[in-house]
């Protein structure tokens, strides 16, 4: 325990227990710290190295923006003036990575084993739910692949392998829905010229998991497609994802039709970070969205 400026008591954690958790290997922590300057804030010589509650805010968006195709120094640069704070108690709850798994999911895309990959997503999903199978084993896996492209230029076709797998899982749960709790279904889109649409897909499956009804109109999508959705279905709440900043505009939400009632605006993705998102609401991931989605359902 250690005291912070304003003086309360913060947590700290170690390198090992912050690898673990956000789900990226301890000598990648060392060399964010050593080329970045993304290190514990208060680490003194001769001292273990611990993180607190604003280091790993930090962490965790540098983890978030490399997964989504950002260069890492680049992320680095956004991620060093972020000025958000987390719990550690949070961390632990939404970022606790099983590290076994996630290994063996690596090792068997790095080996095209598609049978070992599919039957293993299918039962993290089936075990754990698309929201924990999400955020403990996929995104870390996802981080793996990025990774090794980053360091050896190796692996765009795990990568896109990978993908084609996670889309048609997502797409296989979606289909399985019977009785969805709402008349109108709700509007998920990547928007602008976003190619990176699996946390869309992803989120459409969560959904469903609830019960809830999605049109998922997937990458790409321009103004025109969106405002004739919105016409033509009267979506109770719309979803537009954004990893990189050139897709992020506020002209997705300013510029729809308006109907009546209005639906609630829900957006995501690391693109949205320099957007003012005031009039919307900022997902800070895969469950957030989703419960703001199902508040608007009023479920």
């Amino acid at each position: 325990m250690a005291k912070s400026a304003s003086g309360d008591t913060e947590e700290k954690l170690t390198v090992a227990a912050v690898a673990r958790r956000i789900g990226v290997a301890p000598a990648t922590l060392r060399t964010w710290d050593r080329r970045y300057g993304l290190g514990p804030s208060e680490h003194q010589e001769g001292e273990h190295r611990r993180y607190c509650p604003n280091d790993l805010a930090k962490l965790m968006m540098m983890r978030r923006l490399i997964v989504a195709g950002v260069a890492p120094s680049d992320a680095a640069e956004q991620a060093r003036t972020c000025k958000a704070t987390v719990s550690l108690k949070k961390i632990v709850k939404e970022l606790e990575v099983r590290e076994d798994v996630v290994d063996a999911l690596y090792k068997a895309l790095q080996g095209f084993d598609r049978t070992f990959v599919e039957t293993t997503l299918a039962h993290e999903i089936d075990t754990y739910g698309v929201e924990s199978a999400w955020s403990d084993v996929i995104v870390p896996a996802l981080f793996l692949i990025g990774e090794e492209w980053e360091n050896n230029q190796k692996g765009i076709e795990v990568e896109h392998l990978f993908s084609e797998i996670l889309k048609r899982t997502m797409h296989n749960r979606v289909t399985e829905l019977k009785r969805p709790i709402n008349a109108r279904p709700v509007l998920l889109a990547a928007v602008g010229e976003e190619l990176h649409s699996l946390p869309v897909y992803a989120l459409a499956a969560a959904l469903c998991e609830r019960n809830i009804e999605t049109y998922v109109l997937g990458a790409r999508t321009p103004l025109e497609a969106l405002s004739a959705m919105v016409s033509r279905c009267a979506p109770p709440a719309i979803f537009l994802w954004a990893q990189l900043p050139k897709n992020a505009e506020q002209k997705y939400w300013q510029k729809i039709p308006a109907i009546r009632p209005a639906p609630r605006i829900v957006v995501g993705g690391p693109g949205w970070d320099s957007v003012k998102c005031d009039e919307v609401i900022r997902a800070e991931g895969l469950e957030h969205a989703c419960e703001e989605i199902a508040q608007a359902l009023g479920a």
